[in-house]
């Protein structure tokens, strides 16, 4: 029998502001006493946002990344990519957008058009997923990954996730990844329970992105963004459910590697920085 994982501690949200004009997050990690989670970056939430109807889409007009991967998952209201690349797509409810920016991409994020007309609840998390050193200036990537893509498992009664990427009891998810990476969408109904399992020997973390979840027995998330990091051995980890909640599940092999972060940019040194901004200026990496 496998051994549970341990709670490692229960965090809150850094800081609260608005990205673009269209995207009021919480920064769930990087947090309080959670500065390292490889080789997770960062993880923003959207929570439930009202927005209404307007005749201009909001977001975030064309900015640049190099170095890492952006994941964007869809729970309510749509987004409308493109980038240098020429990719562009709607990321609507249950979608999930795997943009792997590595050597550089500049891209803009919208609300999608049917949205911004009608107005309506939005909510989304963006996680920003690290490279290893050989791999930050490989040639950029993208994967709209649409919600019958992916697939579910089914945790125990009132309890599922669907696997965005890695694999839960046989079943994988549909994303491609660099280093070994698990993400899982779960969804838990009031008096919901079920198990999963992350790997031994690699990072991971329950994110309560709202509910009310007891984990393994010990960790009681309540309310919005929160963050419990578990221990490194052990594999099981038991979710009970005292109302409906959205919980993200991530695990991953730690990438151990200095980083080095500047904005929208992350490698392994100051000067690989130095370079992303001035070939950024350059125009290498594309424009809109």
């Amino acid at each position: 029998m496998s051994e549970l994982k341990r709670a490692l501690g229960i965090h809150g949200t850094a800081s609260s502001h608005w990205v673009g004009d269209g995207f009021p997050v919480r920064t769930i990690f990087p947090s309080h006493g959670l500065t390292e989670l490889s080789p997770f970056l960062m993880l923003d939430y959207a929570a439930p946002s009202r927005f209404e109807p307007s005749n201009r889409p909001r977001g975030v007009d064309e900015h640049p990344h190099r170095g890492f991967e952006t994941v964007t998952i869809s729970y309510q209201g749509s987004v409308d990519h493109r980038d240098s690349g020429g990719n562009s797509g709607t990321i609507n409810p249950g979608d999930v957008q795997w943009m792997t920016a590595a050597s550089g991409v500049v891209h803009e994020e919208k609300h999608g058009k049917e949205f911004t007309a009608q107005g309506g609840t939005f909510e989304m998390v963006q996680l920003w997923v690290n490279l290893p050193a050989a791999q930050k200036m490989s040639k950029p990537r993208y994967q709209g990954l649409s919600k019958a893509d992916i697939p579910r498992v089914d945790l125990g009664p009132g309890a599922y996730a669907r696997i965005i990427a890695g694999e839960l009891n046989g079943v994988k998810g549909p994303a491609k990844t660099f280093t070994p990476v698990n993400v899982f969408d779960v969804r838990l109904e009031a008096g919901g329970s079920g198990e999963l399992s992350l790997p031994s020997g690699q990072n991971s973390a329950i994110v309560l992105l709202r509910g009310e979840v007891v984990v393994n027995g010990t960790a009681a998330l309540k309310g919005a963004a929160q963050v419990v990091p578990l221990s490194v051995s052990g594999e099981r980890v038991f979710l009970d459910a005292k109302a409906e909640s959205l919980v993200l599940a991530l695990s991953g092999e730690p990438i151990n590697e200095p980083v080095a972060s500047y904005g929208p940019f992350v490698m392994n040194t100051e000067a690989e920085l130095r370079q992303a901004v001035e070939d950024y200026r350059a125009g290498k990496m594309g424009r809109l």
